[in-house]
């Protein structure tokens, strides 16, 4: 039987800063239609994974393959189509101050996909409905809105072009444990209503649990760890059983020296 190609795959990827190896020939992939969240004390390379996914940085080697096609090093006519298919929910939601909600939630769609005002504007409202968040918002401005709201929004405008792709970046940062497992199941629910495939970053272990079907930890710029979300408690790596412990303890910047 012919083994399926990988939605994403990181093959043999290196990336360094000034001499520092971050990426160290990082393989890793993820299934179509899957969510798999990636853990690692700070500066173990987790960011860094995402951005050579999404081309905002190119590599020294290897290749990322988007249904077995590599994409480092595309023309920019080449990454504009390749960021058509994916959606971003940023750390902290990063939204527009001067923009209204739905002004935010559509940006894409109006500057990229050349998408009329008006029916942006109603998609905008139909993607807030989705992270359940009323019509009445989208005319509001991102100050007006509590930090739990901002990441609905944010969250709202990773999905509102049905992307096949969805990265996630530490997405319960800064919010209190009730808006964090209402945003994880909003995650969880998105992924699996929509068919995409996710890649997220988390410190929080009971994110990662919870939006995750695998989970990958990574230290020194590899793999160390990788499987269900269920076997991360029952690892017997014991790097992996200390960093579960430090992060159930400290969740919030977790160093790698915690991990040796």
């Amino acid at each position: 039987m012919t083994e399926a190609i990988p939605k994403l795959a990181w093959k043999g990827v290196t990336k360094r800063f000034e001499g520092h190896t971050v990426l160290d020939g990082l393989d890793l992939s993820v299934a179509p239609g899957k969510s798999l969240v990636i853990i690692g004390g700070s500066g173990q390379g987790k960011s860094v994974t995402i951005k050579t996914a999404l081309g905002l940085m190119r590599p020294e080697a290897g290749k990322i393959e988007l249904d077995g096609n590599n994409v480092v090093g595309l023309w920019e006519g080449a990454r504009r189509n390749l960021f058509s298919r994916i959606g971003v929910l940023f750390q902290g939601a990063a939204l527009f101050d001067s923009l209204t909600v739905w002004e935010n939630v559509a940006f894409r769609l109006i500057n990229a996909d050349r998408v009329p005002r008006k029916e942006a504007k109603e998609r905008a409202i139909e993607a807030l409905e989705l992270v359940r968040l009323a019509p009445a918002v989208a005319d509001r401005f991102p100050s007006e809105l509590s930090g739990g709201m901002q990441k609905r929004a944010g969250l709202a405008r990773a999905v509102v072009a049905q992307p096949e792709i969805l990265f996630f970046d530490e997405p319960t940062t800064g919010l209190d444990p009730i808006t964090a497992a209402a945003i994880n199941e909003l995650i969880s629910d998105l992924v699996r209503r929509l068919g995409s495939t996710a890649v997220s970053i988390t410190h929080d272990l009971a994110s990662a649990q919870t939006i995750g079907d695998e989970i990958a930890m990574l230290h020194e710029g590899r793999v160390r760890w990788r499987g269900s979300a269920q076997d991360l408690g029952k690892a017997d790596d014991p790097g992996v059983r200390r960093f579960v412990d430090a992060a159930r303890l400290c969740p919030v910047d977790l160093h790698a020296r915690e991990i040796v």
